[in-house]
């Protein structure tokens, strides 16, 4: 047993100057690899992170602006339907005051028609009524002195 313990002690003092290496090469690796490769890998981090956030940024602004821009776009539609409702208001009115004025200047016509007509039936029923006395005059002496056998 004592020889296996010599040899295993002969195998630690072998050994030292191993382990010593290892230490050191795991120091070497922490300081020369793995440190800055923690910080190359934390910055590519921060910046991927950051670059997600700006981008979910530029996202909700791009969105705001098409909001705004189909607000604006369903506010100028809604200013064109009233100009437009305008136009054709006032077209109906125009139309509606053109259609007046043509039936109040045919009325006009109408009435002036009307009283000419009136005026021609009256002088028409007087010389008819003037000439009716003429004719009957006319009539009777034809009528009577054949009738009556006698001369004229």
């Amino acid at each position: 047993m004592q020889e296996i313990l010599q040899q295993v002690g002969a195998l630690l003092v072998g050994a030292v100057p191993t382990i010593l290496l290892f230490i050191v090469l795991v120091l070497a690796y922490q300081f020369l690899v793995q440190g800055p490769l923690t910080a190359t890998l934390k910055e590519r981090r921060a910046r991927t992170e950051g670059a997600v956030e700006e981008a979910h940024k530029a996202i909700a602004q791009a969105e705001a602006r098409a909001a705004e821009y189909a607000a604006k776009l369903r506010q100028a539609r809604a200013e064109v339907y009233k100009v437009r409702e305008q136009r054709v208001k006032q077209w109906s009115a125009e139309r509606d005051g053109a259609l007046e004025a043509a039936r109040k200047a045919a009325g006009l016509k109408v009435a002036q028609a009307r009283t000419e007509l009136d005026a021609e039936a009256a002088q028409a029923r007087q010389s008819i009524q003037a000439s009716a006395g003429d004719l009957a005059n006319q009539v009777v002496r034809a009528v009577l002195p054949a009738a009556a056998g006698g001369s004229r």
